[in-house]
C-alpha cells in the first residue's frame, strides 16, 4: 500500500496554476491583491489539476493518538493515562478541536494508533479491526457528503502497540511498525475522501509527543536538539534541560538517516508521527489538500516530503506553532503558515482556525467577477 500511494504522488499540474494565475489578474480587485490568498488558491488549482479547484468542503479532521516510552525520562510532567482521559473528552465532544470543528462544520475522527492504557467508555461508534489487520472507518461506500456528524466524533480501534519503547534507550519502533502505522493514515485518508470529505485536517494526541517530533525535526533538518525542541505543555527550565538532552542522546545513539525516512520515525518517531505521515501521503495521492496543525503534524510533513517530495504540493501550512521545531520544519518545507496566534495546543486547533483562510482562497476564483463580466473598467 505505501509504495502504490507514494507512486499515485504527482507534481503540481503547471496548466491549472497559470489558469489559476491568468484568472485572478481578470477578477474585480487589483492585482496581488489578496497576496498570499492569491499564491495558496493557484497551488491549490495545480493541486487538483484545473482551474478553479473545488471547494475544501466538508472538512475532516483526524486525530491520531499515541503514547511515548520517553515520558519515563520525565520529558513532561503530565501522568501518561492523559492521552487516553483525553480521548474520551474528544469523543464526548468537551474537547477545544470539538468546539472548534462544531464552528468550522468539522467531521472528527480520532484514531487510536498506539494508546498505552484503557479509554474511557463515551460517547460514538467505534470501528473495529478488519480481518487484514487495521481496522476500517465505518464510512467505506459512503456516499459522497456522509461523513461523521460534527456532533458525534468517531472511535477508530487501529493500535499497533501500546505506546513506543524509550528512544533514548532503543529504537522507538521495528520498521514494520512504523508501515503498520503509516498505512493506517493512508487508510484513514481513503475513508474519509471516499465518504465526501474534500480537505484533511490533521489532529494528535499524546503526551510527550513533543519529544519525538523534536528529534525528528532534528534528524530531518540535520540541526542541534536545542534547535528544534520546545517546552510543549510549558516545562519547567530543568525539565526542559532535561527534554534537550534526551533528544540529542537519542540522536547519538540511533544516527538516524534522513535518506531512510521510514527509519527516522522507527528510530525516534511515535505511532501518531507515522500515522500523520500516511495521511498526509495519502491525501497528496488524492491531489486533496491536507492542513497541517501543529509540531507533530510539520514534524510528519518532513517524513512525508522525504518518501515523496511532490507530497508537499498538498500541504497547507495552517498556523505557526509556538514550538521552535515548527518554524524549523515549515522553513525546510517551503511552507508559510496562514496564521500565527502563538498556540501549541495540538488536536487540530490550529488547522480547523485556519480552515476558513483555506476556503476563501478558493472561494475566489469560483465567485468573484471578472472585469468584462461586471463591467467594471480596468486601469
Amino acid at each position: 500500500m505505501l509504495e502504490t500511494t507514494i507512486a499515485a504522488i504527482r507534481p503540481p499540474d503547471e496548466p491549472a496554476m497559470t489558469a489559476a494565475r491568468e484568472l485572478h489578474g481578470r477578477l474585480t480587485k487589483p492585482a496581488g491583491s489578496l497576496g498570499a490568498l492569491e499564491d495558496l488558491s493557484v497551488r491549490l488549482a495545480g493541486l487538483a489539476g484545473h482551474c478553479p479547484p473545488p471547494l475544501p468542503e466538508p472538512a475532516a479532521v483526524a486525530i491520531f493518538a499515541g503514547d511515548h516510552g520517553v515520558h519515563a525520562q520525565g520529558v513532561t510532567p503530565w501522568p501518561q493515562e492523559v492521552t487516553a482521559q483525553m480521548i474520551g473528552n474528544f469523543l464526548a465532544g468537551g474537547a477545544v478541536v470539538n468546539a472548534f470543528a462544531r464552528q468550522a462544520g468539522a467531521s472528527v475522527t480520532v484514531v487510536d494508533v498506539g494508546v498505552a492504557t484503557p479509554i474511557p467508555a463515551a460517547a460514538g461508534p467505534a470501528a473495529t479491526p478488519t480481518a487484514d489487520g487495521p481496522p476500517a472507518i465505518p464510512l467505506t461506500r459512503a456516499p459522497a457528503g456522509s461523513l461523521p456528524s460534527r456532533d458525534v466524533p468517531r472511535l477508530v480501534a487501529a493500535n499497533v502497540r501500546p505506546g513506543t519503547r524509550d528512544l533514548s534507550v532503543t529504537a522507538a519502533l521495528t520498521r514494520d511498525e512504523v508501515r503498520s502505522a503509516v498505512e493506517t493514515g493512508i487508510r484513514v485518508a481513503d475513508e474519509l475522501l471516499d465518504a465526501g470529505a474534500g480537505i484533511l485536517l490533521t489532529g494528535d494526541m499524546g503526551i510527550g509527543n513533543t519529544t519525538p517530533a523534536a528529534a525528528l525535526i532534528a534528524a530531518f533538518a540535520g540541526l542541534d536538539p536545542a534547535e528544534t525542541t520546545g517546552r510543549g505543555t510549558g516545562v519547567d527550565d530543568q525539565t526542559y534541560a532535561r527534554k534537550v538532552e534526551v533528544v540529542r542522546a537519542a540522536l547519538r545513539r540511533h544516527a538516524p538517516d534522513p535518506a531512510d525516512p521510514l527509519g527516522v520515525l522507527a528510530a525516534v518517531g511515535g505511532l501518531e508521527h507515522a500515522a500523520l505521515t500516511g495521511l498526509i501521503l495519502g491525501a497528496a495521492a488524492r491531489r486533496t489538500p491536507v492542513l497541517l496543525d501543529g509540531v507533530i503534524a510539520v514534524s510528519a510533513a518532513l517524513a512525508a516530503a522525504a518518501l515523496a517530495p511532490h507530497a508537499v504540493g498538498a500541504m497547507v501550512a495552517g498556523h505557526r506553532s509556538a514550538e521552535p521545531g515548527a518554524t524549523v520544519a515549515l522553513r525546510r518545507l517551503g511552507l508559510e503558515p496562514l496564521i500565527d496566534l502563538g498556540l501549541r495546543l495540538g488536536e487540530g486547533t490550529g488547522a480547523l482556525l485556519a480552515l476558513p483562510v483555506v476556503t476563501g482562497a478558493v472561494r475566489v476564483l469560483h465567485e468573484v467577477a471578472t472585469f468584462d463580466s461586471a463591467g467594471v473598467a480596468e486601469k
